[in-house]
């Protein structure tokens, strides 16, 4: 009897001990996150300077830092057309210093093209909030004497093998939108991905290319110059931006409608009360009249919402483009 009690006893005090460390590690993940932040908090952006991701994180950091009252610290992680900054990302502490503003390719479209993609978007990340998005503007050189969307497809044709195109990187929209164009016109043209749009604008300027579906923001300023014309706008309507681009459909090509949009993300343990805090200020940032106007002349809408309806919207941005991505017949290993 004496050893069944101190068994008894024992067990008691064991879950006894147990309860209170649990108590007191509860309490102190509870004082961490309210103590949040108590120092720098970094976005990394998967891309290189200068392209639509980084332009947007920067202006959101800039107001983001005195909301939060720590400096919010852009880094550029580019590469493996931005699967190696989201992966990193994925890969982070969840403790609420580190976030990803990540695009339609690492955060979606990657899941069906890479075989073996090293990280899952949908369980190593969590939405934070779809910070904004832009139209594709399908451009080539002003020289080129090509003056429609028409006549590029026309001149493919009669020149087969002779036409490449540039992207922001292999599974990106700028690139699965030409796939599409592609498989729609019965055309071929060679795909070079480059680490940000800048870089593949730059290859279209120099000539290393004939054309381009990249974001706006890249490709308007040297349209203003007069060096690059526009033919199309990728969305399903024209873009307040720039009205005077017709659409594709416009343009004669129809079933041909996506956005470019980029979203912030967590890695996938950071806890429920500092991402609605940074949703939160995040929304507040981007509904700033200042904010609104920065954006607007980069040729970007902002967007927020929930991190819920950000989840909803990937899910169905894998609906609709799996089908897509597989009837291009694109793999990468």
């Amino acid at each position: 009897m004496s050893n069944l009690l101190s068994r008894r006893t024992l067990v008691r005090s064991l879950a006894a001990l147990g309860l209170a460390a649990g108590t007191a590690l509860s309490a102190g993940t509870a004082a961490a996150q309210q103590d949040w932040p108590s120092k720098p908090v970094r976005i990394v952006v998967p891309y290189g300077p200068g392209s639509s991701p980084d332009v947007i994180a920067r202006i959101v950091a800039e107001r983001l830092s005195p909301r939060l009252g720590q400096p919010v610290l852009v880094e550029n992680r580019a590469g493996a057309g931005g699967n190696n900054g989201t992966g990193a990302v994925s890969k982070s502490a969840g403790d609420g210093y580190t976030y990803v503003i990540s695009t339609n390719g690492p955060l979606v479209y990657n899941t069906v093209l890479y075989k073996n993609l090293p990280y899952d978007p949908f369980k190593d990340l969590r939405p934070v909030v779809l910070a904004g998005g832009q139209a594709n503007v399908c451009t080539v050189r002003a020289d080129s004497g090509i003056d429609s969307l028409r006549e590029l497809v026309s001149a493919m044709k009669q020149n087969p093998g002779k036409f490449n195109f540039s992207s922001t990187g292999v599974g990106s929209l700028s690139q699965l939108g030409v796939e599409l164009l592609k498989v729609k016109t019965d055309t071929f043209a060679v795909h070079i991905p480059y680490a940000s749009s800048p870089l593949a604008v730059m290859a279209l300027l120099q000539g290393d290319v004939q054309f381009a579906c990249v974001p706006a923001v890249s490709v308007m300023p040297h349209v203003k110059s007069g060096k690059l014309r526009p033919l199309a706008v990728s969305t399903a309507k024209r873009s307040e931006l720039t009205p005077e681009i017709p659409t594709m459909k416009e343009a004669g090509l129809p079933e041909i409608e996506n956005l470019a949009w980029m979203a912030i993300m967590a890695p996938a343990s950071t806890p429920d009360a500092i991402v609605s805090r940074m949703n939160r200020e995040i929304n507040a940032v981007l509904a700033m009249p200042e904010v609104k106007s920065r954006l607007h002349s980069q040729f970007m809408e902002p967007i927020g919402g929930t991190p819920q309806e950000l989840q909803r919207f990937m899910q169905q941005e894998l609906r609709v483009m799996t089908p897509i991505i597989k009837r291009t017949g694109i793999t990468i290993e």
